[in-house]
């Protein structure tokens, strides 16, 4: 890296799933947007072609007039080459068969025949564990290589299940400089501010909003947050006193920008008025981390304004993206830019030492939030300079909220040992132990059975 005045330059980007469709866009347009830093971006993906069609649109976007700094994009065929020497790595992967849902098709629908629905099912639940089957070890290699060729990047992870791949960095590299980004606090930020607009007539940014978060991904909670020092919980209490029954939608853009992704947000505002918190992720995930209150049927899903993961919704919509990849590649469709809204350009230059910036980001708990067990990944704000992220002392979790988020944080434990052992037996224990498992334990052994069946390609190591 060459530092000049207010500006860095010749930044070696690792990125590990390099051919995404879609998230890979964004990037690319947040990079191009910011003046002060530039440099080259690595793409590494088992998907080869994929990798190679983002290296021709990335260089096309870096060559428009739009663009504010010089990027390169450069694809490489191994993942030394792409993480030698690198400043920052990215990690953004699907684990499963390329092209194709056909594992998360297993994760979300073969439950279903036991009565058991899932409204995301990559997280927690039948679907979260299988998919952290899969991914942990994949996990651990990156881990290495990553220890070898460039011990001292930063790693900003953006898969799921989240706070799961963050820990198993750690656990496999203790010394690693790893964290994990997510968007759903955005998401309740906006609800904030959608609050002020409508009670008060101000209109703000959702960056503008400062709030305490606490818990772990996809289960965050906030117990205090303020605009310009003005506390907003009786505001959100209002909102929720309005629209507690009917719902709230279209406050913000989803990022799916459908249908099926979007919520009422009447399972957050329900959580609210149980429990005097904000639960700041997304209705789809909130749902998941509690026993089966809104995820009993798909008759409850529906009185609750959500909806439930198709999995066809989803190859559908891939289907899009590699039509519009295929035309951007061509020439037929020119690239866009856009800001995005994600954090992680900012993350960087405040690395980087530009300008400091604080976040909400998932981190090994070193006392951030009390009554959480120290070393689990958990989700709290963090203030990142030059170089270090310092997490900021969030408290504690009142004890009824507690209990519902420790429970996760202890089977989560559990599933990290059962994918380092590669072990079927502690890994069912952890599956038996979940919120949203109500079978039988003779029922609930048949269909771990017959996920293990689902995805055993990608299982070669594990064993009873």
């Amino acid at each position: 890296m060459k530092y000049e005045k207010n500006c860095v330059k010749d930044i070696k980007i690792a990125y590990i799933g390099g051919g995404s469709r879609g998230w890979a866009w964004g990037f690319m347009s947040d990079l191009s947007l910011e003046e002060s830093i530039s440099g080259t971006v690595f793409l590494y993906d088992i998907d080869l072609p994929s990798a190679k069609a983002n290296e021709i649109i990335g260089n096309k976007a870096a060559r428009m007039e739009e663009a504010r700094s010089q990027w390169n994009y450069v694809v490489s065929e191994d993942i030394d080459s792409a993480l030698e020497g690198a400043d920052f790595v990215i990690i953004s992967i699907t684990p499963g068969t390329i092209l194709s849902f056909k594992e998360m098709r297993s994760d979300v629908h073969t439950p279903e025949k036991y009565g058991i629905y899932q409204s995301v099912g990559d997280t927690v639940g039948p679907g979260g564990l299988f998919r952290a089957m899969r991914v942990l070890p994949m996990y651990e290699g990156f881990a290495d290589k990553i220890r070898e060729h460039c011990p001292d990047a930063w790693v900003i992870n953006y898969t799921n299940p989240m706070t799961l791949c963050t820990r198993i960095l750690y656990e496999r590299f203790p010394l690693i400089k790893a964290f994990g980004c997510c968007h759903e606090v955005f998401g309740t930020q906006k609800i904030l501010a959608y609050a002020l607009k409508e009670f008060c007539g101000i209109t703000v940014d959702r960056r503008m909003i400062k709030t305490n978060v606490l818990g772990i991904n996809h289960f965050t909670w906030i117990d205090r947050a303020e605009y310009q020092g003005r506390d907003l919980f009786p505001l959100y209490e209002k909102l929720v006193e309005k629209y507690g029954e009917t719902g709230l939608e279209g406050v913000e853009k989803n990022h799916w920008a459908n249908k099926e992704f979007t919520s009422g947000n009447k399972v957050k505002f329900d959580l609210f008025k149980r429990y005097g918190l904000i639960a700041a992720a997304g209705d789809r995930h909130l749902a998941e981390f509690c026993p089966p209150w809104y995820l009993k049927n798909p008759e409850v899903v529906a009185s609750w304004g959500f909806m439930l993961t198709t999995v066809d919704k989803r190859e559908q919509m891939l289907e899009e993206r590699l039509k519009r990849s295929r035309a951007l590649v061509s020439g037929e469709e020119a690239f866009k830019f856009q800001v995005t809204g994600e954090d992680g350009v900012y993350q960087i230059k405040a690395l980087l030492g530009l300008e400091d910036f604080m976040c909400n980001v998932n981190l090994p708990n070193t006392g951030q939030i009390q009554g959480l067990p120290k070393g689990a990944v958990v989700e709290s704000n963090a203030f990142f300079t030059r170089n270090r992220i310092i997490p900021v002392q969030a408290g504690r979790l009142p004890d009824p909220v507690n209990i519902l988020v420790l429970r996760h944080v202890i089977n989560q434990e559990m599933i990290l040992k059962a994918c380092v052992d590669r072990d079927y037996h502690q890994a069912f224990q952890a599956f038996c132990n979940d919120p949203l498992m109500t079978l039988d334990v003779r029922t609930a052994k048949t269909l771990f059975c017959e996920m293990i069946d689902h995805t055993k390609e990608f299982l070669p190591d594990y064993r009873w």
